[in-house]
Parts: structure tokens; sequence; C-alpha cells
């Protein structure tokens, strides 16, 4: 009779058994949970690490960049506390957007981005920060190391985004704000915060 498998012998968990990266805080392992093309929005299932749906998108906005986590992640009091605006981070992963030359059109898959910057979302009273970041070696982006590099337009897209992504038809007002922009400096202490509130609420 056969033996069972060895534990090491099954999928990692995303959020949680994967590292960050071995060249963090400047490269960073990112776990794609949305692409592009989407017009529904995944996220990952905490409890079972697969991807699941959340919601239909209500509006033909279309996220401008492939779109997912950082593993070891959270972002809670520390993340939180890098805000002028509020004190408590969203108790999720630090989501991250990652530009690239050519479309990354799934999901679910592994890749290495360079942190360029961010964009600090408040989204219900909590920090929900969107860490920027461009495709390692990409051809285009790929010498791409701060924010300013990148093209407004761009980055304006990817605001407006979270700005209607979760407005309801009908409704004028969203519990969305995304008023500040920061470098690739400010990206690396948000990313820092969040692996120290990882590290201190979900443990090592």
């Amino acid at each position: 009779m056969a033996s069972p498998p060895s534990f090491d012998q099954y999928r990692p968990h995303p959020w949680h058994g994967l590292s960050v990266g071995e060249n963090a805080p400047d490269v960073v392992n990112v776990y794609i949970e949305m692409t592009p093309s989407d017009w529904i929005k995944y996220e990952i299932d905490k409890e079972t690490g697969f991807l699941m749906v959340d919601r239909p998108r209500q509006f033909s906005s279309q996220l401008p960049t492939a779109y997912g986590f950082i593993p070891r992640t959270y972002c809670g009091d520390r993340v939180g506390g890098l805000s002028d605006e509020v004190d408590d981070g969203d108790l999720d992963p630090l989501d991250i957007c990652v530009i690239s030359e050519c479309p990354i059109d799934r999901a679910e898959v592994l890749l290495s981005a360079r942190i360029v910057g961010g964009l600090h979302m408040i989204d219900g009273g909590e920090a929900d920060d969107k860490i920027i970041a461009v495709l390692e070696n990409d051809f285009v982006w790929g010498d791409v190391r701060d924010l300013d590099e990148l093209p407004e337009a761009l980055i304006e897209r990817i605001r407006h985004y979270f700005l209607s992504y979760k407005m309801v038809p009908g409704e004028t007002k969203s519990e969305v704000e995304v008023e500040i922009s920061y470098g690739a400096e400010h990206a690396k202490r948000v990313l820092q915060a969040s692996i120290d509130d990882y590290n201190e609420l979900i443990g090592k």
C-alpha cells in the first residue's frame, strides 16, 4: 500500500505559504488575483487559499493593470499608522498593481515585480493602500525605479479605477478616497509596516 503524500507535496496557501521575496523591499513576489480583461471581481479566499468570485463589476471602467497581493503581508495598525487620515488598516494582504508591456491575461499566477510607488486609498475609514510596481525585467517598464518615471495619465487611470470600482449604479458618492500618491521610498515603508503587522498578528 502506497504511503500518503507528505505535507510539502500540497500546494502552499498563496498568502501564508509563499515568501515576500528574497530581494524585498525592492522586488517582491506577487500573487495575481485579477487581470485587465476580468469583468468579475475575484479575490483570495483567506481560509482555503483558492480564488473566489467576490462580485460582478457594475461599471465599464477597466482595471488598467494586473492586480493582486504580496504574500505574508497584512494591513493592520502599523499600516494604518502611516496615514494622516485614519488609524486602521483594512486587515487584508497588501494590494499591488503590476504594470507590464504585454498584458497579463490570466490570474492565479506568481510573478516578481519592482516597487515604484503607490496610492494611499481610504476605503470605509480604513487604509487600503495600492502599491504600484512594474514587472521585473519588463522590456519597456523594467528600468523604472520611481512613480514619477511613469506617465501621469497611467497613474490617473489607476486612481480613477479605484475611485469608481465600488460605486453602485444610481449613486454618485463613493466611500473610497484616493487623494495621495507616493514614490518608491514611502511604498517600501508601507511594505515593511505590512510585513511587521503580519509577523505580529498572524505569526512567523
